[in-house]
């Protein structure tokens, strides 16, 4: 990962254009081939960015360019779609690279993995006669928490979060996109599942025809030890 510090405008062009002006920002480039420009502030979300599969080069400086104090041109150029992230830098400020090796991948907190393990043992709480096909059902872009199927034989797409919002509803989102695709599965059905879920993401999931189901942590607990809770 290449981690730059430099004062710089950037350009997008291709299915849509993007202008950013002169400013000192951030600009990751990591081993996917990947790059993200971020500035100090809007938390995690960068101000414009290329998805890999994409193609990072030099561009040879125009005179126009070098009049404008322009030190070096990168280009990110996305394979497939032809789209182009333009990087004009005009003064480096840091410029680092590590080396971080093979991510091991997010691992789900204890809450919320045993969420997934409860409901998929209490399956009928999602409605009566449905019925687990299996955990962690496997698409193109990660596992689906749970796969079930409703009383009518329906495909439902569980996604199980402690506290559900928006980012949450987006992940369940793309996976529909996907499974509607097998035509041994579709239509699929999206479930949200989650301890507590924000207005916001109730709201997105419901306008994308989304079911959202609170859980009950402790009662799903008490139900799996056989014994009773108080709350």
């Amino acid at each position: 990962m290449r981690l730059v510090i430099a004062r710089c405008s950037v350009d997008y062009t291709g299915r849509l254009t993007a202008h950013l002006p002169e400013a000192t920002r951030l600009l990751i480039h990591k081993a996917d081939g990947s790059l993200l420009v971020h500035s100090d502030g809007g938390s995690y979300k960068p101000l414009n960015w290329m998805s890999p599969p994409a193609i990072f080069d030099l561009a040879e400086l125009t005179e126009e360019q070098q009049l404008a104090g322009v030190i070096e041109c990168w280009t990110v150029t996305h394979k497939k779609t032809g789209d182009e992230l333009r990087v004009n830098i005009f003064e480096w400020l840091s410029d680092e690279r590590f080396e971080l090796g093979t991510d091991p991948g997010l691992e789900k907190d204890g809450v919320e993995a045993h969420l997934q393990e409860l409901l998929a043992a209490q399956i009928e709480r999602l409605g009566d006669g449905h019925t687990l096909v299996r955990r962690e059902h496997m698409t193109a872009i990660g596992p689906v928490d749970i796969l079930a199927r409703d009383a009518e034989g329906a495909a439902i797409a569980v996604e199980i979060k402690r506290r559900g919002e928006i980012d949450g509803v987006e992940q369940l989102t793309r996976y529909l996109e996907l499974m509607n695709r097998d035509p041994l599965l579709a239509p699929v059905r999206g479930v949200f599942a989650a301890q507590e879920i924000k207005p916001q993401a109730r709201t997105l999931a419901e306008d994308r025809g989304i079911r959202c189901v609170v859980l009950d942590y402790n009662d799903m607990r008490g139900a799996e030890s056989g014994e009773l809770t108080l709350f």
